[in-house]
């Protein structure tokens, strides 16, 4: 990948997923991230010990690797006047500083606007949080499933209302990192605003605006028509909620899987999609052989696509439906995607060493190229592991650092 921020220093004092997981953007964009870790506990996602029902093994543990590919560690306790000193010191190098803490951690540890811009007039200043930087909601921290999933309005968009409760987030890390890119984004727009005027922006990101944002057209909708609370109506699967199109749906393969068909304008398509569906016969049937026909006698027709998706295996379905012009895709699970061949031939994912010296791990790329090229990076740190090298980069003598680790402010 070309590294569109080769030259491009970042100071990160951040914890967990979502605002780290920009900092891994801008690795793989060439960026040098630099990721403050107390010199004791590093960053609280380290501890993490259990995911759901799987252990994790701190050495190749996905949740570290995914948001801090490609980042040094340098451990520095920042409650200390020895290790704000330093911090001011890095920020003076940086372009940019990155932290999630909240309102009144960042003035008590010092590390508010007034105190990282007082080291370096220049630098762009970036806050990820869970609810925004104003109103009554400032001070209160978040995940994902609160923030994004939760208030954002995506739970219940997705819920059927024959079930009992909302459903949960899919997986761990969904809005963090969709909302990681947004961050890295605005970064990168702060950083040309101040190549071309040289002003040094603030930069505020939150999980819940990321989170209305994935719902915006729902929620422009919903706006414009305030009267009808059950404009959108999530289906329970299996249900025959087909519209107006028969085209449209997830429809289950014989062997319990689903293909997804999607086949906005039906019209053009008919002949097309009967015969990929091995019913040709279908097109010639005067009540689905023309637009006005098929949308008239949508029931019967979505029957039939029904009847003959379900009589044959899903992996008949894949191979099938290549050729089809309408739009269609398979349900695939985590398991599927890393063998998607369409993901493969576009780099979608990649490889980085493992600290453990065991086979590399595979990562999941963020999802910008530059020149058709796929990212490239190196593995998460371990924590503080590039302290004592970056000090001395920095241009630290071997006396202070002794003296700094004497008085505990770095690892």
């Amino acid at each position: 990948m070309t590294h569109v921020m080769k030259g491009v220093r970042m100071l990160e004092v951040a914890q967990f997923t979502f605002v780290p997981a920009a900092g891994a953007v801008l690795t793989d964009w060439g960026a040098d991230v630099i990721k403050v870790e107390h010199p004791v506990r590093g960053d609280a996602q380290r501890g993490i010990q259990m995911l759901q029902r799987l252990a994790v093994n701190p050495q190749r543990s996905s949740l570290m690797q995914h948001p801090n590919r490609g980042k040094r560690s340098v451990g520095i306790d920042i409650s200390t006047p020895e290790g704000q000193e330093l911090l001011y010191e890095i920020a003076k190098t940086c372009d940019i500083f990155l932290t999630n803490y909240l309102p009144q951690a960042r003035q008590k540890l010092k590390i508010d606007l007034e105190h990282i811009r007082e080291a370096n007039p220049d630098i762009i200043y970036v806050r990820g949080s869970a609810f925004g930087e104003k109103g009554p909601d400032r001070e209160k921290g978040g995940f994902d499933s609160t923030s994004y999933w939760a208030r954002a309005g995506s739970a219940t968009l997705v819920t059927p209302k024959e079930l009992d409760g909302p459903l949960l987030q899919p997986g761990p890390a969904y809005g963090d990192t969709i909302g990681g890119m947004n961050i890295a984004g605005g970064i990168a727009a702060a950083l040309f605003h101040r190549e071309r005027t040289g002003e040094a922006l603030e930069v505020d990101v939150s999980l819940l605006s990321t989170g209305i944002w994935a719902t915006a057209c729902s929620i422009d909708v919903a706006m414009e028509k305030p009267d009808e609370p059950d404009i959108f109506s999530a289906s329970m699967p299996g249900s025959s909620n087909y519209g107006s199109n028969p085209f449209i749906g997830a429809f289950e393969t014989s062997d319990g899987k689903h293909i997804c068909l999607s086949v906005l304008s039906p019209g053009p398509y008919i002949e097309d999609v009967f015969s990929h569906l091995d019913i040709p016969e279908m097109a010639q049937d005067e009540r689905f052989s023309t637009a006005e026909a098929i949308m008239s006698n949508t029931g019967a027709a979505y029957d039939q696509v029904r009847k003959a998706i379900a009589a044959k295996p899903f992996d008949y379905w894949t191979e099938r439906l290549k050729t089809m012009r309408g739009q269609w895709a398979p349900y695939q699970t985590v398991h599927d995607i890393p063998k998607d061949e369409q993901v493969l031939a576009n780099d979608f994912i990649f490889e980085v060493e493992s600290a453990d010296g065991g086979p590399p791990i595979r990562l999941v790329a963020n999802p910008v190229q530059f020149n058709k090229k796929g990212a490239t990076n190196t593995r998460a740190p371990e924590a503080s592991e590039h302290t004592e090298l970056f000090l001395m980069e920095l241009g630290l003598e071997w006396d202070r650092i002794e003296d700094l680790k004497n008085k505990k402010a770095i690892a």
